[in-house]
This record gives C-alpha cells, sequence and structure tokens, in this order.
C-alpha cells in the first residue's frame, strides 16, 4: 500500500493505491465518508488491477480547503490527479455523493475515465432537501450492520464542522443535467433496500446515461460497499 497527497489549485486530494496492473479502479467516496470505507471493496478489487481510493478536500486525512469544493471543483481536482499520475482512462467508482463527482469527471475531463460506477446516485431530485436525505439516511441505517454504523459514524466525525456547507455543495448539484454529457459506459449499482436511492430514481438514472447498465445487490441498503463488498465487487467485475 502507497498513501500520496496530491495539491491542486489550493486544495488537497489523499490517495492510497493497493494492488498492480493495467487496468485500474478510482474509489471516490460519499459525503461525510472517506477512503477507509473501501476497505472491503479495495480487497475485492485489487486482485484484479491497481485500486486507488481517494479523500476528497476535507474528507479522512485531506486537509479542509478554504471554502468547500463544489462537485465540479472536486471533479477537477480528481481528474488533474489522474492525469499527474498517468491513469490510463481508470474505471471511476463512486458511492452517492462521489457519483456526482465521478460523472463530472467523465463529462467535463473526456478521456480521463474508461468507464463510471455508480453505486447509490444521488441526489434523488424529489427529495433534494438536507431534511429529507438526513432522514433517508436514517431510515437507510435501522437495516445495516453495526460495522456499517460504526465507520460511518467515525468518518463523519472526521469530516468537521464543515459537514453543512459541504451537504449544500452536494445538494444544489444536479447530476441529471450532466447524466447525458457521459460518454463513457456507466453501471448504476443498487443496494435491494436502499432508501436514500429508490428504484425509480436508480432507473431514470440508467435511462438518462447514454450507455448504462443497472444491477441490484441483494440483502443490502445505501452502504452496500461497505457491508460485505464482495456481490457488489462481483457485479462491477461482470459489468466490466
Amino acid at each position: 500500500m502507497t498513501v500520496r497527497r496530491f495539491d491542486h489549485d489550493g486544495a488537497t486530494l489523499v490517495a492510497e493505491q493497493h494492488g498492480s496492473g493495467r487496468r485500474s479502479f478510482v474509489l471516490i467516496h460519499g459525503i461525510g465518508m472517506g477512503r477507509t470505507v473501501f476497505a472491503d471493496l479495495i480487497e475485492q478489487l485489487a486482485p484484479h488491477g491497481t485500486v486507488v481510493a481517494v479523500d476528497l478536500p476535507g474528507y479522512g486525512e485531506a486537509p479542509e480547503p478554504p471554502r468547500t469544493p463544489t462537485m465540479e471543483r472536486n471533479a477537477d481536482l480528481v481528474a488533474a490527479f489522474l492525469h499527474r499520475r498517468g491513469a490510463d482512462r481508470p474505471v471511476l467508482i463512486g458511492h452517492s455523493m462521489g457519483t456526482q463527482v465521478a460523472v463530472e469527471v467523465a463529462a467535463r475531463h473526456p478521456g480521463a475515465a474508461g468507464a463510471v460506477v455508480l453505486i447509490g446516485p444521488t441526489v434523488n431530485p424529489a427529495e433534494r432537501t438536507a431534511l429529507r436525505q438526513l432522514a433517508r439516511l436514517g431510515q437507510d441505517l435501522l437495516i445495516e450492520s453495526p460495522r456499517v454504523i460504526v465507520a460511518g459514524a467515525r468518518e463523519y466525525l472526521r469530516a468537521g464542522p464543515r459537514l453543512r456547507s459541504k451537504l449544500r455543495a452536494m445538494l444544489v448539484h444536479r447530476p441529471e443535467a450532466t447524466y447525458p454529457e457521459v460518454r463513457v459506459p456507466a453501471l448504476v449499482l443498487r443496494g435491494e433496500h436502499d432508501r436514500v436511492v429508490p428504484r425509480d430514481w436508480a432507473e431514470e438514472v440508467v435511462r438518462l446515461l447514454p450507455d448504462a447498465t443497472y444491477a441490484e445487490v441483494e440483502g443490502h441498503g445505501h452502504e452496500t460497499m461497505i457491508r460485505d463488498a464482495a456481490p457488489a465487487a462481483r457485479a462491477i467485475l461482470a459489468a466490466l
């Protein structure tokens, strides 16, 4: 494992690399989270290529920037990191808010990604308020394991006092306007019991993307890549 910092345009990203090989996967976490929540998914994917998990600015071990980045600015940072790293059209795997960053990378920086995987894509336009999103997350946690709750709580605490402004940045972004601009293959992956991402919204995401397939992970909720990531990994590898 190697860990490195990458600075660009006043913001810092922290990246952790596992595995090796020409195929590469880049994992982008959701709001309040960090790269550590991908530990199981990294273990599942590392035998199949190089896996890089990132902490976006103000999450995990990445320091807070002077201003909370928009989804577009986060995407520009990730794209600059990929360019510096010399990544050859990696598979971008975003979870929750990370899906918003992933599609912006693909749309704003053609050639930066070879495919995108959107796990639990946010934000459902019918419930685009902080109150509704927090309520849905609370409902989802009722079915999750203690492992998920502990991991999530730890990362939310690390996200610090600017979590409110980070949530606002997530909510003002309109991924539905970006999906039609994504010109690479996409997989939309949803946990069967995901309360944050209703099935009809996930299916709408598939419809809006020019080249997308859909899969569900049975018995899982919104945090499907934290609790037993093997089914999610199998779906990702099968789609590729």
